[in-house]
């Protein structure tokens, strides 16, 4: 079997370095699509990297000196992008679902957009804040838990709160091997036979707050995300996207780490 290929710099030595990802990322990080995306672009001999055709996944360049083009089309570095949507409820946050049901993407339709990524993930019956970008390494410095980017939801519950309740979230518990802890849990309201909590995380576990109160004996009826990192969902409607103002853009830039970098993080909140 051939190694995989890649490209080459002046002299035929090989550039390897930092800068250099898989073709897939690269046509990612410069805006124009998905890795997956990507992945069947190349696959089916559309894209171009120096004049010639890429057929193999694992090519590698670095996205900033390579000429890439997709069907004849130069792929230049897109602007970057920082959006927030109120995800309505019912909604799933992929760009391509196989079933065929709704996605957060119906909501960016008519907007002249490049392509963005959401920010992490609200699942199914989830709403609220969903950050989505085109810059991923900004995505990843949000997103990696050592970051340390609190997430702010208010959670309507089938009972009602007791001290108890409060104290074993967050102290934490361990589920299918999994340790998960709520920074802060607090009581909100409560009415005849439901409550409202404020639930407060610093990593985005697969649906860790819905885990939780399961294992404290409570149905979740409806988790809405208000803020990540201080940046506020506020009174944006249902279903309305809106560009990050500078002030929120520099509440989430989190400093990049030493010169281990960041792996990519995949985060399935709440």
């Amino acid at each position: 079997m051939k190694p995989p290929h890649r490209l080459r710099g002046a002299g035929g030595a090989r550039r390897e370095n930092s800068a250099v990802v898989s073709l897939p990322r690269a046509l990612s990080k410069l805006g124009f699509c998905s890795r997956t995306q990507a992945e069947a672009l190349i696959m089916e001999g559309r894209v171009h990297v120096d004049g010639r055709v890429i057929r193999s996944v694992a090519t590698r360049v670095d996205p900033a000196r390579a000429r890439i083009a997709v069907d004849g089309k130069p792929i230049e570095a897109e602007r970057k992008v920082y959006l927030m949507l109120n995800k309505p409820r019912g909604l799933v946050t992929t760009r391509d679902d196989p079933q065929e049901r709704t996605t957060v993407y119906d909501c960016l339709k008519g907007f002249n957009l490049p392509f963005v990524a959401p920010v992490g993930r609200l699942d199914k019956a989830s709403e609220g804040l969903l950050l989505l970008t085109n810059d991923t390494r900004w995505a990843q410095r949000v997103l990696d838990p050592a970051s340390n980017v609190e997430k702010i939801y208010h959670v309507q519950i089938n009972r009602m709160l007791d001290e108890g309740m409060l104290e074993r979230l967050q102290a934490g518990m361990v589920l299918d091997g999994e340790r998960l802890i709520a920074r802060s849990a607090k009581s909100l309201r409560a009415g005849a036979r439901t409550a409202w909590l404020e639930v407060v995380l610093n990593e985005g576990r697969n649906r860790q707050i819905r885990r939780l109160l399961g294992a404290v004996g409570a149905e979740v009826l409806r988790l809405v995300r208000i803020d990540v990192g201080g940046v506020r969902l506020g009174d944006l409607p249902r279903g309305a996207v809106r560009h990050l103002t500078p002030a929120e853009k520099a509440m989430l830039d989190v400093p990049a780490r030493g010169a281990s970098g960041y792996l990519p993080v995949i985060s399935r909140d709440a």
